[in-house]
């Protein structure tokens, strides 16, 4: 899989692409205001970071479309607002408690979605937990993989919307990771980037 790492500018984008252990399982980065118009012929998957200035990406929405219209993979992680440049996505906003593991009894209200998905044979629902900036309503057809109590997801699998494959996601492990704080983030990105560079098979194998 040629993973082509959208680059806001941003410093935890910069970390998050130059990490030496992450590095190798991207093909190349595109600056987001470059993106309307750009050659993907030679990209597999378009991986969109987290933590985006959302105006860039409704300007490349032409350009995203065509890519998944030609049977391509899009990431899209949150906090850069999928539902405003995706076709299907529905977000919608809630309480972010940053810090709820501090408070007895703590329950993050998410829960394992899809257990005999791929991913999961690269990470548990602990390295997908952090904190909520909204939740997501996956169309009809398509598999969450991380439910929330309140009956939304946080992270699907789409395959039925387009041509294309969207892995949509409220979660922002970028940002996380590239300031150099949240654990839970850095385990995500080291089990979701090689199931991702592998072909990101839907369903685990043995």
């Amino acid at each position: 899989m040629r993973i082509a790492f959208v680059d806001g500018g941003t410093y935890y984008h910069h970390a998050t692409y130059n990490d030496p252990q992450l590095r190798p399982y991207f093909h190349s980065n595109l600056y987001a205001p470059e993106l309307p118009g750009a050659d993907l012929d030679d990209i597999d998957c378009l991986y969109v970071a987290s933590r985006q200035n959302p105006e860039d990406l409704i300007a490349a929405q032409d350009t995203i479309a065509a890519f998944l219209a030609a049977g391509k993979l899009v990431v899209a992680l949150g906090e850069s607002r999928a539902d405003l440049w995706l076709q299907g996505v529905r977000w919608r906003p809630c309480e972010t408690n940053f810090w709820w593991w501090l408070q007895p009894g703590a329950d993050s209200g998410l829960r394992l979605g899809a257990a005999d998905h791929g991913l999961f044979a690269h990470l548990d629902l602990a390295a997908a937990t952090w904190h909520r900036h909204g939740e997501l309503q996956p169309p009809e057809g398509a598999i969450s993989l991380v439910n929330t109590v309140d009956g939304g997801s946080v992270l699907y699998d789409d395959s039925v919307t387009t041509a294309g494959r969207m892995i949509v996601s409220t979660l922002d492990p970028c940002y996380h990771h590239g300031s150099y704080f949240m654990p839970a983030t850095t385990r995500f990105l080291h089990g979701f980037l090689p199931w991702l560079k592998a072909g990101a098979k839907v369903r685990r194998e043995g």
